[in-house]
């Protein structure tokens, strides 16, 4: 389940729902990443963070991260290029990720049994290309969210 941190909770998990947090490559989702994330950058210059590219010493920063905050999702891109779902309209039962991100689910692992110890938080079949590589599930009814029916 998850070493505790030092005051008590549980690291990669939503204390108020106890939904955990997925984790998916930004390969898996990068049209719709690449769209509508957004970066975050760092001067080490003057050690200013900012949302802006325009630093105080307008030494042209790159991005340190990527972020996507709107319509009930809380995502971050790490440096591995892992996304991290850390809230989201829908969830989804995963296999726990590696001691690398330890109480989360990986969501490129889904799980057949549903197992309330393995609920993720995950991006709805609209940030795929066809469907989701998992089973989507709506936050607030518990519902299976079937997937689109898309002509081409």
């Amino acid at each position: 389940m998850g070493m505790p941190m030092e005051d008590g909770r549980l690291p990669n998990i939503d204390i108020d729902s106890r939904i955990r947090y997925g984790v998916i490559h930004q390969n898996a989702v990068i049209d719709m990443w690449a769209d509508w994330s957004e970066p975050e950058y760092s001067c080490a210059y003057c050690d200013y963070k900012m949302g802006d590219r325009d630093c105080v010493t307008n030494c042209d920063c790159e991005p340190v991260a990527w972020h996507f905050d709107k319509e009930g999702y809380l995502a971050s891109q790490d440096s591995s290029g892992d996304i991290f779902v850390m809230r989201s309209p829908y969830f989804t039962y995963a296999q726990f990720c590696s001691p690398c991100a330890p109480g989360a689910c990986h969501l490129e692992n889904p799980l057949d049994h549903k197992n309330d110890n393995n609920r993720a938080y995950c991006f709805g079949h609209d940030w795929f290309s066809d469907r989701a590589p998992y089973d989507v599930f709506d936050v607030e009814t518990g519902k299976l969210v079937p997937p689109p029916n898309k002509k081409f």
